[in-house]
């Protein structure tokens, strides 16, 4: 069988996802490409089906099922950018009871969650396959030496937790490009005209509906930006018109790259409302490069990106009144929320640059070479002493 051959002395990207599409790991994947190093390959593999691995200087994995795929022939690295590799629904949120799920897998208490907890999907066929693909991945532990690159350190103890060996994973937080077009402190007209924003796919994990419900316990002068789209739009709408919020909320949909920063550019904080455990959360870093703070939940991944009381405020998920008081401290405060948002770009200039990502990246990549290389000569060592 004809066999694609590879440049040995590049590094290869793995993925399904769409470098360059809607969501967070396509934004991150777009970015690494921009500003990739000499020795990472243009092209992305989508499938490693009858490919000879071992002509891999190294892979790096982004999309779960390619671990399925792995001979264990060349160093690799898993980029975990999501709850899916160890959490049937992706989620690890409990709808049913308003809480981020603290279990770890097991097919007697994920089929718990699922059906009586409200974990995700609850269809019969749909819940099978996904708690047999949770275990397919898991099983790859006991295979292939992998590298785990969790995108916060939430994720990186749920790895451990679900039985991924400390010593094979890292943590390295996301980073993101900075916007080419100007950005600027908060102003204070733009605070006078009192607008905060909610940048992310409207569905419920997102915690868009917590954030209605708590914005007729804000001053009605203050306005809502919703960029995004999603399946739970309509009926979202319809409560906002229950609630007699229409006339304070603009629906933006999505929003191409200069409408969004716009729209960062003329609110006074970024509410990132999301009840679920976000892995890490792109909108803290988006808002930053925009000078804006961000009142989020104290959930998953986003307090590794939040300073509390410095770059923004933690509020507890779900809680109306905490978010409500949130944002009205922002809201009676021009010099607090400005000073938030210069300390939050600081912050993101500091540590949460893709290119300074890609720098650590580097250093992870070089480590696994290495360690693969060892343990080969190891193997060969062992091999002609018998």
């Amino acid at each position: 069988m004809y066999q694609k051959i590879f440049d040995k002395d590049l590094i290869y990207q793995c993925s399904n996802f769409e470098v360059g599409g809607g969501g967070g790991v396509e934004t991150y994947l777009a970015s690494l490409f921009e500003h990739r190093p000499p020795n990472i390959s243009e092209h992305v593999i989508k499938s490693l089906k009858n490919v000879d691995q071992s002509q891999f200087k190294l892979l790096h994995i982004h999309s779960p099922d390619l671990l399925l795929q792995l001979t264990g022939e060349c160093p690799t690295i898993f980029s975990v950018h999501n709850h899916s590799f160890y959490c049937p629904s992706g989620t690890k949120y409990l709808a049913g009871q308003h809480t981020v799920c603290d279990r770890n897998f097991s097919y007697l208490g994920c089929t718990w969650g699922k059906l009586i907890d409200k974990c995700g999907s609850r269809r019969p066929l749909r819940t099978v396959k996904e708690l047999q693909n949770t275990q397919n991945f898991l099983d790859v532990l006991k295979k292939v030496k992998i590298t785990f690159i969790a995108n916060s350190e939430y994720v990186r103890q749920e790895l451990i937790q679900n039985g991924v060996p400390p010593e094979q994973t890292v943590t390295l937080h996301c980073g993101i490009s900075v916007p080419k077009t100007a950005t600027a402190p908060l102003s204070l007209e733009v605070h006078q005209n009192h607008r905060i924003l909610f940048v992310g796919r409207i569905v419920s994990d997102k915690g868009l509906e917590w954030l209605l419900k708590t914005l007729i316990h804000t001053d009605p002068q203050i306005k809502l930006d919703i960029a995004g789209e999603g399946w739970e739009r309509p009926q979202l709408e319809k409560l906002a018109n229950t609630l007699r919020l229409s006339n304070r909320i603009t629906w933006h949909g999505w929003c191409d790259p200069d409408k969004i920063n716009k729209l960062y550019q003329q609110c006074f904080a970024v509410i990132f409302p999301s009840v679920w455990p976000e892995p890490a959360g792109l909108v803290t870093l988006e808002a930053y490069a925009n000078y804006r703070p961000v009142i989020g939940s104290a959930v998953g991944g986003i307090p590794e990106h939040l300073r509390d009381g410095e770059t923004g405020i933690l509020v507890p998920g779900n809680n109306i009144k905490k978010l409500a008081d949130a944002i009205h401290k922002l809201y009676t405060d021009y010099q607090k929320s400005r000073h938030m948002g210069e300390q939050g770009h600081a912050l993101l200039m500091k540590k949460f640059t893709i290119d300074a990502h890609v720098n650590n990246l580097r250093k992870v990549y070089a480590k696994t070479i290495a360690e693969f290389d060892s343990q080969e000569e190891k193997i060969y060592s062992i091999s002609q002493a018998k």
